[in-house]
């Protein structure tokens, strides 16, 4: 089963020979070594490169544990490099090698070497390494399946498949299981076995069972507005711990870090400025999300907002959860200020536009509620009401558009209509 994913490709041939390393990033299990050595290796034959000057290295595999010396791995490429036409070298798991930093600057002057590396370690994907590259190295992130890549190799129906993707989410290895009991076994295992361990191991946690609690708390509220002095208090209130607000700020960060969930920043959209804190996270996948709670809670309202998030993470916008301040009259007459939300605000250069996740609106007093933010926000960018069931494409007199949840994902194009 082949699942090609055009938007990663194009990001890499957009970077081609630019003289900066190309690092790929994202959450294990979500197809980066997939699509270096498979999908864009065979881009690379099929546009007349000769494989002898393809130079592909997976560090993880134990035949090759030699190279992760990175004196040896700097003098096996050199090796490889036999004349003066362009070389691709790609490197898979490259936070395996110490020093990696250096022999990848090595090659920063070299112009017929050109170099793609992917990577799963925080130290690895921290800002600090970025900048031993000298300014030159370039991060591509990629997620799990979006859901138009999903389908592309899903069997069913798109109703089907919707419920498929919210339950079991995008790691590309779920579609390879036919049960249901066999995917909820490979993401519970992938979940304890790999992301948990990963972080107890990196960052030396000491209170594993805290952490996973902590987890599980964002996984119950995901879409909810929360800080780590709200969860400290929720901790000393249910779990009686005293578990302080800066070793959950520590924790979330390494919840980040390893992209297992995202953070969205409040911005007061009239205003035009941040508001620290609470923020919102969001699982970056929907499987894991359920898997950390073992498959008990599936609110669908809450889900349909993670994975609308994740949707606009990979079409490449910056998302912020959206405040409008107004004031209003209370039943007595007085007046009082108060923040209405937009659920999401996203920008993509001089692009804007507002959302609403709306898994139903069955009354009139829903759809009120869920378009008065956005009235008021008193601009002329595009506004939209995502909503869970099938609904013709309908713009009011106001300028909001109505667009049904299998209409927005699959269709790339969908906020411009």
């Amino acid at each position: 089963m082949e699942i090609n994913r055009p938007i990663y490709i194009q990001q890499l041939l957009d970077c081609k020979h630019n003289g900066m390393i190309k690092i790929i990033t994202g959450i294990r299990r979500c197809g980066k070594s997939y699509l270096l050595f498979h999908l864009f290796r065979d881009w690379l034959v099929r546009n007349g490169v000769d494989d002898r000057h393809i130079i592909a290295i997976n560090l993880e595999d134990r035949r090759r544990q030699t190279l992760r010396n990175p004196d040896v791995l700097l003098a096996y490429i050199d090796s490889q490099i036999k004349d003066d036409k362009m070389h691709y070298v790609l490197l898979d798991e490259i936070q395996i090698v110490p020093e990696f930093e250096d022999v990848l600057n090595s090659y920063l002057d070299m112009p017929n070497v050109d170099v793609y590396v992917t990577g799963s370690n925080a130290r690895f994907l921290s800002k600090d390494v970025i900048t031993e590259f000298r300014g030159r190295g370039h991060e591509i992130r990629i997620y799990p399946l979006s859901f138009s890549e999903f389908m592309s190799a899903y069997e069913g129906s798109t109703e089907r498949g919707i419920d498929e993707y919210m339950t079991y989410g995008g790691l590309p290895k779920v579609l390879q299981y036919s049960q249901e009991q066999q995917k909820a076994y490979y993401l519970k295992q992938l979940f304890s076995k790999v992301y948990i361990s990963d972080i107890v191991n990196r960052y030396h946690v000491r209170n594993e069972d805290e952490m996973r609690e902590l987890l599980n708390f964002i996984s119950s509220a995901v879409g909810s507005l929360t800080n780590p002095h709200k969860l400290a208090n929720t901790f000393q209130s249910i779990k009686n711990s005293k578990l302080n607000a800066e070793t959950i700020k520590n924790w979330l960060e390494y919840f980040e870090d390893a992209f297992l969930v995202g953070s969205a920043l409040r911005y007061d959209v009239k205003g035009k400025h941040y508001i620290d804190t609470p923020s919102k996270y969001y699982f970056s996948d929907l499987g894991l999300r359920n898997a950390c709670l073992n498959f008990r809670q599936h609110e669908e309202s809450h889900l349909m907002e993670n994975l609308i998030y994740n949707e606009l993470l990979y079409r490449g916008f910056n998302v912020d959860v959206g405040v409008v301040p107004v004031e209003i009259r209370d039943e007595n007459g007085k007046r009082k200020n108060v923040q209405l939300e937009v659920d999401f605000v996203c920008n993509q250069g001089s692009k804007r536009y507002y959302i609403q996740s709306a898994f139903r609106m069955e009354n009139e007093d829903k759809i009120r509620q869920e378009r008065q933010s956005l009235v008021r926000i008193g601009d002329s960018f595009k506004k939209f009401i995502i909503v869970g069931n099938d609904s013709l494409v309908h713009r009011d007199e106001q300028g909001i558009t109505t667009l049904g949840l299998k209409d927005f994902l699959l269709h790339s194009d969908s906020l411009e209509w």
